[in-house]
């Protein structure tokens, strides 16, 4: 079938611990998400997050973006950036103005969002969003939009999104000297939840776990926005390596048997299983397995004891850190587990064991034109990146007069991009 006309591309890249990966989606004259194209590469100069060789994450990500582009027949300028890792923090700010008793107007509302905007303390750190998620009058909280309502005390609760910011400008170098522009920095929460969250989840009150290669994201969500956040040094990367120091072979043979022999759930049959540690083409290349047998097999249950503990380290973690976001009680009941490490057999069941919480496991929606390979939770944050993109959220700091300038736009139509915010948002 063919292609409908696309109206508008966005390019996403999202720069990983394990895996570059890129995306271009259309988005058709009548509204519908096309993926064009998509591509990944291995990881280069990158650890848990930050840029640690320049040229080498240059190269990754050029990669990535023409193996997507050459997969869409067709070329991007300008890319949406994933960021993982720089040290990010989640805020929210609420600001009140006096409205006296009268009806609300759009000026009021500007007012507001202006006020709101002055109030971030980034505290010498780099502001990632700043975003309008909940209106208040007189303090009551639900209200979806303000105009001509009548109050004494017009309120906003702001999400703002912090992040460390010489890591940041590295992100964004190492895209643009791969001869790319940057349309934006998202937090990689922020997409997956975008990619992996509905808004009744997202409302009711859902923790989100993106199992990275070096970093796993603990966010929460409720009332809509994003509430806390914390990240654990931790990730899939570290199961390999344990893997790999247990029996002590080679790191690609150890990624091999965790994705492919790997379990979370231990069952009976593993003790009498064994399994092979060299793949097709491995014998020349690989070692051989401490304690295996002549043909270079293990028992299975080795393998799953030897991830199963990893697992328990960084489930412990999860609910630290779950605990000091106050995720408890009625309204922190749902966990969702994506990222490549959200792949492994059983995790979910394994998860739900550990935190005493329903588990699922989130990837992307479907969407016309994904390859099925890059349907999968690894690749919900890149799909997250597209879709955040095509929301085109406004970050109240662009409302400041002083920005007015760099975007070109007038007063009217400043103002019409901030009413179509509330209108799309709320």
């Amino acid at each position: 079938m063919a292609l409908p006309r696309i109206s508008k591309v966005y390019g996403a890249v999202n720069v990983g611990s394990f895996r570059i990966s890129a995306m271009i989606m259309g988005i058709s004259e009548t509204g519908e998400m096309i993926v064009l194209g998509s591509g990944h590469r291995a990881s280069q100069g990158i650890k848990r997050g930050y840029i640690t060789d320049m040229a080498a994450a240059t190269y990754a990500i050029r990669d990535a973006v023409e193996r997507a582009e050459k997969n869409a027949g067709t070329s991007v300028s300008s890319v949406w950036i994933g960021c993982a890792g720089a040290g990010l923090a989640s805020q929210i700010a609420k600001v009140e103005i006096d409205i006296g008793g009268r009806r609300i107007e759009e000026e009021d509302i500007e007012q507001l969002l202006v006020t709101a905007r002055d109030s971030i303390e980034p505290d010498g750190r780099m502001v990632l969003h700043a975003q309008p998620a909940h209106y208040t009058l007189d303090g009551a909280h639900g209200v979806a939009n303000p105009k001509n309502l009548h109050a004494e005390r017009l309120g906003v609760d702001i999400h703002v999104m912090l992040a460390d910011g010489a890591p940041v400008r590295n992100l964004i170098e190492a895209v643009q000297n791969a001869h790319l522009d940057v349309e934006a920095v998202v937090a990689a929460p922020i997409a997956a939840g975008h990619a992996c969250l509905s808004p009744e989840e997202r409302e009711l009150g859902t923790a989100l776990v993106e199992i990275g290669g070096d970093v796993t994201n603990v966010s929460v969500y409720a009332g809509g926005m994003l509430l806390g956040l914390k990240a654990i040094p931790l990730g899939s990367a570290d199961i390999t390596d344990a893997v790999a120091s247990a029996f002590g072979i080679r790191r690609f043979q150890a990624e091999r048997l965790k994705c492919v022999s790997g379990s979370a759930i231990a069952s009976p049959s593993d003790h009498r299983e064994m399994i092979p540690v060299d793949g097709p083409g491995d014998s020349s290349a690989g070692t051989t397995a401490r304690g295996a047998d002549d043909k270079n097999r293990i028992p299975r249950a080795e393998l799953v004891s030897v991830v199963t503990e990893q697992l328990s380290r960084l489930t412990d973690e999860i609910g630290k850190a779950l605990k000091e976001m106050g995720f408890s009680g009625a309204r922190g009941n749902q966990v969702v587990l994506t990222g490549g490490g959200a792949e492994l057999a059983g995790i979910a069941e394994f998860a739900q064991g550990a935190l005493g919480r329903p588990v699922r496991v989130g990837k992307a929606p479907s969407l016309r034109g994904l390859p099925e390979a890059h349907a999968t939770p690894g690749f919900a944050t890149l799909s997250g990146l597209c879709l955040y993109a095509a929301d085109d959220p406004v970050d109240i700091r662009s409302i400041e007069p002083g920005y007015q300038e760099t975007v070109k736009a007038s007063g009217a139509a400043m103002f019409g991009r901030i009413f179509r915010a509330v209108k799309e948002y709320f």
